[in-house]
């Protein structure tokens, strides 16, 4: 369970599990450098620990491919150069998941997705399915899946956060979970 850390990169780490996921599906298993996204996409209009989008990183990764996190370990801050900007994982191209809970119930069943929520009342949660958010979107996660009709999301606050690093959303556009395009890598 990997961990953002003070760096508001969450962006970068939902586009790196969802290529990562995608890899699975493919029976390959890679570790791949969110640090990387950090560093060198911002001509993509990520902003580094300041935010960015899923889908801007998955377009970087389609344009110069992504480096091993071992090639290029995560520092938590944005350093003052990109320190290579290609990678040997890429992907051809991405799938947009339409801005509705049916849509995505539907896309889920093909791979996890990178999704974003209203996070901002998550930092206390432990267990059982959470409802206790709004709709203002600040932060990016990896839908993995969907548990007795509830949304189960892998969050990028290392393991001892939630449950295991995980978290039960209730069913619907909960924390805003349907409001906008989601993405996936396409095989």
């Amino acid at each position: 369970m990997k961990n953002q850390g003070a760096c508001g990169a969450c962006w970068a780490f939902a586009a790196t599990a969802t290529c990562e996921s995608w890899a699975l599906f493919n029976s390959k298993t890679y570790d791949l450098s969110e640090q990387q996204l950090v560093d060198c996409s911002g001509s993509y209009g990520n902003k580094g620990c300041n935010g960015g989008w899923p889908a801007s990183a998955l377009q970087y990764i389609i344009d110069k491919g992504l480096s091993l996190e071992s090639e290029y370990p995560y520092v938590a801050k944005q350093q003052t150069s990109c320190k290579k900007n290609n990678g040997t994982f890429k992907i051809s191209a991405y799938v947009t998941v339409n801005n509705s809970c049916s849509a995505l119930t539907t896309s889920i069943a093909v791979q996890p997705i990178a999704v974003t929520v209203d996070a901002t009342n998550w930092s206390k949660y432990s267990s059982g399915v959470f409802s206790n958010c709004s709709t203002s979107i600040n932060h990016a996660v990896l839908l993995v899946g969907i548990v007795s009709s509830n949304w189960k999301i892998k969050n990028s606050w290392g393991g001892s956060w939630g449950e295991n690093g995980y978290i039960r959303l209730g069913s619907g556009n909960t924390c805003g979970l349907c409001l906008y395009k989601s993405t996936y890598p396409k095989s």
